[in-house]
C-alpha cells in the first residue's frame, strides 16, 4: 500500500471526512469560551481549543473503532471502517491515536495548571468511552461528560478556575449529547440487539422517541436559565427559540424510526449548536457595542 493510499485509511479512521463529530463537539466548547470571557476570549486560547478539538476528536475515533473492530464489520453502517475490513492494523491504530494525544497534550502546555490537570481526566473519558457500550445501560450518559468536559476546560483556561455556571452548562449540555447520540443510535438499533451492544436507544425502548425530546427539553430549559444567571439578552432566548424550532423539526424526522431520518436529524443537531453560539456572541457584541456608545 503506498503511503497515500494509507493516509487516506488514517483520514477515514479519524473521520475527518466526516467533521460533524468535530461540530458536535466544538458548539460547546466555544459556548464555555464566550460565557467565560465576556464574550471575548483570548485568541490563542480560541486557537489552541479549536485545534484540540479537532485532535481530540480524532483520536477518540480511532479508540472508538479500535475498541469496537470485532462488532464494526456486522453492522450496516461501519462494516467498511479500516479497522472493521483490516486495511489498517490495531498497532497502527493504536500508534496513531497516541501521537494524536501527544499533540493535543503539548498544545496545551501553554494553559495554566488547572486546565491541565482537567485535561488528563478529558483523556481519560474520552479513551474509555467506547468500551462503555459493553456494560453500561446508557453510555450516552458518559459519552455526554465526556463531551461537555471542553466547558469547564474553557473557564478554566480563560479564568483559572470552574465556577458554578460552567458546570450549570455541562449539564445542559449532557441533555444535549444525550438526545442526539440517541437518534444516531437508532440508525444502528437493530444491528446493536443482534451483537449485544448497549446504547440509549435500546434502553429507552418504545420510549424512545419520548427520551430524546425529554431530553431537548431539558437542555433548552437548563440554556435558558444559564442565560438568566448570565444575564444575557432577548438575542439569546430568540436563539434558544429558534433552537426549539430546529428540535421539534427532529421530531418530525424520527417520529417514524426510519433510519435515514434518524441518521439526518442527528446530523441536524449541527445547527442546533452553531445557533446557539451565534445567539451567545451576538448578545455579547450587542452589548460591548452599547457600551462604547
Amino acid at each position: 500500500m503506498v503511503f497515500t493510499e494509507r493516509l487516506v485509511h488514517y483520514e477515514k479512521l479519524m473521520r475527518l471526512d466526516k467533521p460533524i463529530g468535530i461540530l458536535l463537539l466544538l458548539w460547546p466548547t466555544l459556548w464555555g469560551l464566550w460565557l467565560a470571557a465576556d464574550g471575548l476570549p483570548s485568541m490563542t486560547v480560541l486557537v489552541i481549543f479549536i485545534l484540540g478539538t479537532v485532535l481530540m476528536r480524532s483520536a477518540g475515533c480511532v479508540v472508538n473503532d479500535y475498541a469496537d473492530r470485532n462488532f464494526d464489520a456486522h453492522v450496516e453502517r461501519t462494516r467498511n471502517r479500516p479497522l472493521a475490513t483490516r486495511v489498517v492494523s490495531t498497532k497502527e491504530a493504536l500508534l496513531l491515536a497516541a501521537g494524536l494525544c501527544l499533540c493535543a497534550f503539548l498544545l496545551i502546555l501553554p494553559l495554566n495548571r488547572l486546565t491541565l490537570e482537567l485535561s488528563v481526566f478529558a483523556l481519560f473519558l474520552a479513551a474509555s468511552y467506547p468500551f462503555t457500550k459493553r456494560f453500561f445501560a446508557m453510555p450516552q450518559a458518559y459519552l455526554g461528560i465526556a463531551f461537555s468536559f471542553g466547558i469547564p476546560m474553557a473557564f478554566a483556561a480563560q479564568t483559572g478556575q470552574v465556577p458554578f455556571i460552567a458546570w450549570v452548562l455541562m449539564a445542559a449540555n449532557l441533555l444535549w449529547v444525550i438526545a442526539y447520540d440517541t437518534e444516531y443510535a437508532m440508525v444502528d438499533k437493530v444491528d446493536d440487539l443482534k451483537i449485544g451492544i448497549k446504547t440509549s436507544a435500546i434502553t429507552f425502548g418504545r420510549f424512545d422517541i419520548t427520551g430524546i425530546m425529554l431530553c431537548h427539553m431539558g437542555f433548552l430549559s437548563i440554556m435558558a436559565v444559564v442565560g438568566m444567571i448570565q444575564k444575557l439578552g432577548v438575542v439569546y432566548y430568540a436563539s434558544l427559540a429558534v433552537a426549539l424550532g430546529l428540535i421539534i423539526y427532529q421530531y418530525r424526522l424520527i417520529h417514524d424510526r426510519d433510519r435515514a431520518h434518524c441518521f439526518k436529524a442527528f446530523l441536524h443537531n449541527n445547527w442546533v449548536g452553531a445557533t446557539i453560539f451565534a445567539g451567545i456572541a451576538l448578545d455579547y457584541l450587542i452589548k460591548a457595542t452599547s457600551n462604547e456608545i
